[in-house]
């Protein structure tokens, strides 16, 4: 089995490398393997719903976005982690993952995992903004103890934060559990039969 960590921070190896680190140091003890895809300081346009990734299979613009996506499909889990700006998402991350998410229809049942790093406020918002994508992409979000932020404005600090560092290793212990577990429950367990999505738009013309 194996887990991508997707890097969002400009820096690569700052606070939400540390975080990172946390979460899948643990789960590389349980004997699955990892890689972290540092996507931070990348320049990733935004998605401009041209919907063309619907009909090409990819998005229109070749870039990191299409090659991760690739990635992603031989997976069994994913890791988002990105450090708070203004309140939200560090902007070329969001980029990166409103493309991902969208012209990605491969991840359903996955193991998922979130994290966000801050120097002292909006860790939450982050968290949840996060985490919508993974709930909305039909991945199985793992549980923990508390909310997954790390404190620090850089590496150093936070490996200072004990509660947050414990947090995520809980994340990592839990998540290699999930894992296993998916795993077994494919064998055995027949999946879900998949019904037609029903849209309601709110305004009609």
């Amino acid at each position: 089995m194996k887990v991508i960590a997707f890097n969002g921070s400009p820096h690569e190896q700052g606070a939400s490398y540390t975080g990172i680190l946390a979460i899948t140091s643990e789960l590389e003890k349980e004997g699955i393997s990892t890689e972290i895809i540092h996507v931070g300081d990348k320049n990733i346009p935004g998605c401009s719903a041209c919907h063309a990734c619907f009909k090409m299979g990819q998005c229109k613009f070749d870039d990191i976005v299409n090659q991760c996506a690739v990635k992603l499909e031989k997976v069994d889990g994913i890791i988002l982690a990105a450090p708070v700006y203004y309140g939200g998402i560090a902007g070329n991350f969001k980029c990166f993952c409103d493309r991902l998410f969208f012209s990605s229809s491969n991840l359903k049942r996955k193991a998922g995992a979130v994290l966000t790093t801050v120097r002292r406020t909006g860790g939450i918002d982050v968290f949840h903004q996060l985490n919508n994508y993974l709930t909305l992409a039909g991945v199985i979000i793992t549980p923990t103890v508390y909310w997954n932020v790390l404190h620090g404005n850089n590496a150093k600090e936070a490996e200072q934060d004990g509660e947050g560092i414990f947090t995520l290793q809980t994340v990592g212990r839990n998540m290699a559990w999930l894992l296993k577990t998916l795993e077994l429950g494919k064998k055995t367990i027949p999946l879900p039969k998949e019904e037609e999505h029903v849209r309601t738009n709110f305004i009609r013309d």
